[in-house]
């Protein structure tokens, strides 16, 4: 069965850092390319950041050079580094495991519950 548990969500301040994490159990984890999608109150799920088998990366536009996504093989674990947080990346957090390593939720076979991550001004 497999599973996905985000977490390290919280509140900081604008300008502020926070780490997530994204435990994988029950199926190969290097295989599987992952990626964190995020969803504010009122808007569509968007991708945020896609690492892929290989370990090449992509980043939405609206992050790139703030956010980091990296894994760790040997723990099964996903990690998103999120440094010069702003407001408007206020929204419920979530990994997926997929087979394609891209920003659209077309090709994300499984999902996390979700964390979420609120930045004050």
């Amino acid at each position: 069965q497999v599973q996905l548990v985000e977490s390290g969500g919280g509140s900081v301040q604008a300008g502020g850092s926070l780490r997530l994490s994204c435990a994988a159990s029950g199926y190969t984890y290097s295989t599987y390319c992952m990626g964190w999608f995020r969803q504010a109150p009122g808007k569509e799920r968007e991708g945020v950041a896609a690492i892929d088998r290989d370990g090449s990366t992509s980043y939405a536009d609206s992050v790139k050079g703030r956010f980091a996504i990296s894994k760790d093989n040997a723990k099964n674990t996903l990690y998103l580094q999120m440094n010069s947080l702003k407001p408007e990346d206020t929204a419920m957090y979530y990994c997926a495991a997929g087979r394609i390593a891209w920003l659209l939720q077309d090709g994300y076979d499984y999902w996390g519950q979700g964390t979420q991550v609120t930045v004050s001004s």
